[in-house]
Order: structure tokens, then C-alpha cells, then sequence
């Protein structure tokens, strides 16, 4: 909010400003009539004018930057001049002169006749347009902003509370009748020395840009994590009938302590139907009706997801400490990639991840839709009577839910339990995430959950096209580089040496891959920061940073092994026809 504070002031204070001198003329002309019927329309008017101009602009100069590096500097240009001009008042008089008398022509002389509603906001709308070009400096740096960065709801909304600030300046000056007119005029003098000041906060803040400078600064407040809020609010509140709240592949949640696993086991329902999974490995099929008498843990999980693997060490342990007490472990494996959806895949899927217990391959989701789940992975606890006793979602709390699996098969008469919890050890990519360094989100690369993409161009949708990144990428970027098709769910590389960049903050990057559609290997090179990773390359590559994609997974490419920091990943793919889906952190 503080930032929205900020701009609303700099519109209040845009009133002291000289550039808004040919504008006062068409406002204070008005002071004499009634202000619901003329000054309020006509502030309005030039309020929704000029945010509407000036978003204009925002989106306009973000696809001048877009178009390449020069178009960048070009509009880096023009906003440098927006900060000469604060330093230089008689320069922004001679720069806003023909509009000025476009304004005048307009309006038809700061005087006019009684002016109803309408004719006050038509009136308005012309101001506005009088107005936008010399708004100020928090204008100019908002336009940069956004310019750089891409506009959105953020930047239109600030500009909003920019525009209202002033109306609202503009207004207790109009109902403070024409003497203030004079009172501001005497003010200048001083305020041109903030202006000047302002404006080289301005030209510094377009430098700043184009050396880079800014980009660390920049992320912090453009890309907010707020994976640890959304993981509490779902913790509270249960699954979402409406919508996801983010959660899918959630994140890790902070393990907690024995003071803390007691926990309430209310009575949720029968557990829903096991039907239509479409086969089963490891077991015949299961039903609600042949697993009573038994504790049952349902595991909902689909192999690409980290999260997913990360817990499976923990299921699977408690599948084996508690098999002979009655639990019986389902692993439900519900797909979020199409490739996921292929019997063989999950079935070695199953084998390389050495999964003893039960698992439904739930393709067609009816499984998924019975319990009305909603998060990978998600575990659902049921009790001897087949009543669902208890759920979690994401990852975590093993602890927890493990003595809740104790005190379940107690209450069906299991004797001689065995003491405490399993302790797991787990390597690659299946071990402990580090979530005190994780800053970069979950990151689709095909365009229909697409986020912070930073090439020089556009997605284009479902068409070979070439793409080259921007030189220089904030905190949670990515760009493509080479020839790419990029389809709703994935990118395929259409020829060799193609790249996929990303600046992330985190210990552990991986990426979910696919070989050719034919099924032939395709080799990839990895660097870190422009060179090759060595002791912080990951399971699925060398230090050398070199790798071959075999087969639909997905691999662990960076783990690092000192300080973490932003880092610039990069992956060069040898061979075409590789299949890129999704970026995720640990």
C-alpha cells in the first residue's frame, strides 16, 4: 500500500508543480459555479483522461522496448528528457507550448459560459489531455517502470491513484475559491528546486536501468513471495471447491515438534470411492468395500511434481513400519502433464522411484473428483471403519500426520506399536528441500500458465517462431532463446543449440523435460552464471554441466552448494525437439 500512498501523494503535490499552470486557467474558471454540477465533473474527466493516456503510454512504451535493444534505449530516452525537463522549467514550457494552445483551442478560453455536467466533463477530458504530457516525476518514473518491466493492472492502478491525488489537490483548491491561484503561483519559485531534485532522481533511475543496476532492487518489489501465506491460509481452510489458492505443488511447510502433533481427528465422511482408476500396479484393484478393518493413507501425487517427491520417501517408510499393523498406503497418481497420462511412464515412474505399496493410475481424474481434491500431493487418512479421519496438504509435518497414523491404528486394536517416527534420509531430488532460500516460484513455460516471461518477443502461440532474451533479467525471469514452438502446456526446440534462461533465488533448480517426440535423446549443457556449475550441478547433470534427456521427468539440474544467492541459469539443448513444461525450486 505504501507505494500507492506514494504515488497518490506525488499526483497531490503535482499542483505545485509549473507544468500544471495551463491547466489551472480551465479549472479555476469554474470557481464561481456550482461545484457537484461543473468542477467535479470536469475533474473527473481529467482524471479518467489522463489515466487512460498515460496507460496508453505505458503499454505502448512497454512494446517499444519490446521490439529490441534499441527500441529499449529509446524509450530510456524519453523518459531522460521527461527528467531534463523537471530540471528545467523553460525547456517544458517550449515542449508543451503547442498543446498548451491545443488545450486553449479545445476549451475555447479559460472562461465559458454556465456549464451543465456533461459539457464540464467533456471539459475535463480535454484538460486531461492538456495535462499528461507534464504530469511529474512520479508519473515519469511510474512509465518507466513499467515501460522496463511490463505494464499491468499494478502500474494502471498506480497511475490511478497518481490522477486522484491530483483531482483531489485540484478540488479543495477550486472550493478555496481563485485566491489560492495566486498563493500557488508565489510557491513556485521554492518548488522549483524540488523539481529539480526530483528530476535527477529521475535521469539517476533511468541510469540506473540501463546499467543494470536495478535489477536486484526491482525483483523485490515486483515479485513477492507469498508461497508461506498461501500455504497457512490453505491450512486452515481445507480444500477449495472454487478455485485452487495456489497450492497446487505446494510448498514445503516447516516440519513441527512433538508438543505439536496432537492433533483434533474429526469425522470428514466415508472415504470416497476407489473406481475408475484406470489400472493399478503393485496390487489388484481396491475397493472402500475390501479395505475395511484396515487404516488406509491415500497419497494423491504425480511424478513431475518436486513436491510430490520430496514426500514419497516419507509414505513409503511409513508403508513398510506399519504394513504388519493393519495401514495400507495408495499412492493415487494423478496426472498434470499429458505425457503423465501414459500407463508405461507411471509404471516406471513406479519402479525408478522403488514404490512397493498400491498405486491407482488416476488419468481420467475420477479418483481426484471423488475426494474433491485439489493439491498435489495431498494425503487423506481414513480410520478401520472407512471413515476419513484426517487430511494434509503439501508437504511437511511428517511428524504429525505419522502420529496420526499411530493413533488410528490404536483406536483398530494394533498392539505393540513400534516408538517414534521414521527418519528419513533422502538424496537428489527426493531430499529436503531448503525453503529458508526459496524466492522463486513455480514457473510454466507453455503460454497457458505462463508468467515473467522476458524475451525481446512475445509468445506466439502454437507458430515456430525465433526468440532472442533480454540482456539482462530481474529476479524470477525467464526467456527463451533460439527456435521454439510454444504450445499450452510445453515449448519444443525446433533446432539445435536452442536455450532456456531463468534468474532464480533458490538452492536447487529442476526443470521437467521430455525427449523428441520421436523418443530420440536430446544432450544438454547447463551454466550458472555464464560457466559450467561444477560442484553445484545437479543429480541429473555433471560439472561439466553436461546431460541427455531420455525420457518424460523431471530432472534436477543446479543444486548449490554454498551461499545462495540470484543467480542466471542457462540450458543449451545439442539437438532439437526437446520438450520443456515447467521450472520448480527446493
Amino acid at each position: 500500500m505504501l507505494i500507492y500512498l506514494l504515488a497518490f501523494v506525488g499526483g497531490v503535490l503535482t499542483i505545485l508543480s509549473p507544468c500544471i499552470l495551463p491547466v489551472l486557467p480551465f479549472v479555476f474558471a469554474r470557481a464561481d459555479q456550482p461545484f457537484r454540477r461543473s468542477g467535479l465533473p470536469l475533474l473527473a474527466g481529467m482524471a479518467l483522461t489522463f489515466s487512460l493516456v498515460a496507460t496508453a503510454a505505458a503499454f505502448g512504451g512497454h512494446w517499444v522496448v519490446r521490439l529490441n535493444q534499441g527500441g529499449r534505449y529509446a524509450a530510456m530516452a524519453i523518459f531522460l528528457v521527461l527528467g531534463i525537463t523537471l530540471i528545467f522549467p523553460s525547456l517544458a514550457e517550449k515542449l508543451t507550448h503547442p498543446l498548451v494552445q491545443a488545450g486553449s483551442k479545445l476549451q475555447g478560453g479559460p472562461g465559458g459560459e454556465q456549464a451543465s455536467p456533461g459539457k464540464s466533463f467533456l471539459l475535463g477530458i480535454s484538460t486531461g489531455l492538456l495535462w499528461a504530457p507534464c504530469a511529474g516525476p512520479i508519473l515519469g518514473l511510474i512509465l518507466t517502470g513499467a515501460a522496463i518491466q511490463g505494464p499491468g493492472a499494478r502500474s494502471t492502478f498506480l497511475l490511478l491513484a497518481y490522477a486522484l491525488g491530483a483531482a483531489v489537490s485540484l478540488a479543495i483548491a477550486l472550493l478555496a475559491g481563485k485566491k489560492v491561484l495566486s498563493t500557488m503561483k508565489r510557491s513556485l519559485a521554492f518548488d522549483v528546486w524540488i523539481r529539480r531534485g526530483l528530476g535527477i532522481a529521475v535521469i539517476a533511475g533511468v541510469v540506473a536501468i540501463a546499467l543494470g543496476w536495478d535489477t536486484n532492487l526491482l525483483a523485490k518489489f515486483s515479485f513477492v513471495n507469498t508461497a508461506n501465506a498461501e500455504t497457512r491460509l490453505i491450512q486452515k481452510l481445507g480444500p477449495a471447491k472454487s478455485a485452487r489458492l495456489a497450492l497446487a505443488h505446494n510448498p514445503s511447510t516447516t516440519p513441527v515438534s512433538a508438543a505439536q502433533t496432537q492433533v483434533k481427528l474429526d469425522d470428514e465422511g466415508p472415504m470416497p470411492s476407489l473406481d475408475g482408476a484406470v489400472a493399478w500396479i503393485n496390487s489388484p484393484p481396491l475397493t472402500t468395500q475390501s479395505l475395511r478393518g484396515k487404516v488406509v493413507l491415500i497419497d494423491f501425487w504425480t511424478y513431475s511434481c518436486i513436491n510430490c517427491l520430496r514426500a514419497l520417501p516419507y509414505v513409503e517408510a511409513w508403508s513398510q513400519k506399519y504394513k504388519d499393523a493393519g495401514l495400507v498406503v495408495i499412492g493415487v497418481h494423478t496426472p498434470e502433464f499429458a505425457f503423465e497420462k501414459d500407463r508405461a511412464n507411471v509404471e516406471k515412474a513406479v519402479r525408478d522411484l522403488h514404490i512397493t505399496y498400491p498405486v491407482a493410475i488416476d488419468s481420467n481424474y475420477q479418483i481426484w473428483q471423488a475426494f474433491d481434491n485439489e493439491y498435489w500431493p495431498a494425503h487423506y487418512f481414513s480410520d478401520g471403519k472407512g471413515r476419513v479421519r484426517y487430511h494434509h496438504f503439501g508437504e511437511g509435518e511428517y511428524d504429525q500426520s505419522e502420529h496420526v497414523i499411530q493413533e488410528l491404528l490404536k483406536a483398530n486394536g494394533a498392539q505393540s506399536l513400534a516408538a517414534g517416527v521414521v527418519d528419513v534420509s533422502a538424496t537428489g531430488v527426493e531430499a529436503k528441500p531448503d525453503n529458508g532460500n526459496v524466492a522463486s516460484p513455480e514457473t510454466y513455460i507453455g503460454y497457458k500458465r505462463a508468467e515473467h516471461f522476458a524475451s525481446e518477443e512475445p509468445i506466439n502461440r502454437d507458430v515456430r517462431s525465433v526468440y532472442a532474451p533480454h540482456p539482462r533479467l530481474s529476479q524470477n525471469q525467464w526467456a527463451l532463446a533460439g527456435a521454439w514452438t510454444v504450445s499450452s502446456e510445453d515449448a519444443v526446440s525446433q533446432a539445435p543449440h536452442a536455450k532456456i534462461l531463468f534468474r532464480f533465488h533458490a538452492r536447487d533448480l529442476h526443470l521437467v523435460l521430455g525427449p523428441a517426440k520421436n523418443g530420440k535423446p536430446v544432450r544438454f549443457i547447463v551454466k550458472i552464471d555464464g560457466t559450467a556449475p561444477g560442484d553445484d550441478h545437479g543429480s541429473d547433470t555433471d560439472a561439466h554441466g553436461e546431460g541427455t534427456v531420455k525420457v518424460h521427468r523431471l530432472y534436477q539440474l543446479i543444486r548449490q552448494k554454498g551461499a545462495v544467492e540470484d543467480r542466471t541459469f542457462e540450458i543449451e539443448f545439442l539437438d532439437p525437439g526437446v520438450q520443456a513444461f515447467a521450472f520448480t525450486f527446493g
